[in-house]
């Protein structure tokens, strides 16, 4: 008797090894089976915050004020509206993180995901979705009295920015004035997003 019952808890034992031992070949087949996660500047898969993984520049997100607290003090302001999912937004990035380097200090620099817009009927002035113009990128600058001086949808060039910067700021145009000179060293580095 002693010996069936040992043949019988022996055959339990051996069931119950080739379930796991299956169940762990499926969990390898699997995981060998998956394609690894490619995302780049060229493409609209997500990988991480634009600002971090393209432009170098984590302190643009989250922005240190809102909209609101920065037309009330009567600071000049950049709107960046932008997704973490778009070509478009992953090569503009560099180009917001530059108006940074020169204006960081004397304007507030906002980007704004537009995932985090609330959906709703209607918006005050002092609120991103005022502005917002249903594509990204889209870049909206206010002087001091917050009034809007740029509003263009699309990858709108550093130049351009920096004009409509240097009117609000009283600065001479570019080309009768010495270059400005960078806050921080900030560059795309091409080995973060391979």
């Amino acid at each position: 008797m002693n010996g069936i019952k040992f043949l019988f808890l022996q055959q339990k034992t051996d069931w119950r090894q080739l379930v796991s031992k299956a169940l762990m070949l499926l969990a390898c087949l699997f995981i060998l089976n998956m394609q690894p996660a490619f995302a780049g500047i060229k493409d609209d898969i997500y990988d991480g915050n634009i600002f971090v993984v393209y432009a170098g520049n984590g302190s643009l997100v989250p922005p240190k004020q809102t909209l609101a607290q920065s037309l009330e003090m009567h600071k000049p302001t950049v709107l960046a509206f932008y997704v973490d999912d778009s070509r478009d937004c992953k090569e503009y990035a560099i180009v917001i993180s530059r108006i940074q380097e020169f204006y960081g200090r004397a304007a507030e620099i906002i980007p704004i995901n537009v995932d985090s817009i609330p959906s709703k009927k209607d918006y005050n002035a002092t609120e991103p979705g005022y502005y917002y113009s249903g594509s990204v990128p889209q870049v909206v600058v206010f002087d001091q009295s917050g009034k809007v001086v740029l509003n263009q949808k699309g990858q709108v060039p550093y130049e351009e920015i920096d004009d409509r910067l240097r009117e609000v700021f009283y600065l001479l145009p570019r080309s009768e004035s010495v270059q400005l000179k960078r806050r921080a060293f900030n560059e795309f580095s091409g080995e973060l997003s391979k």
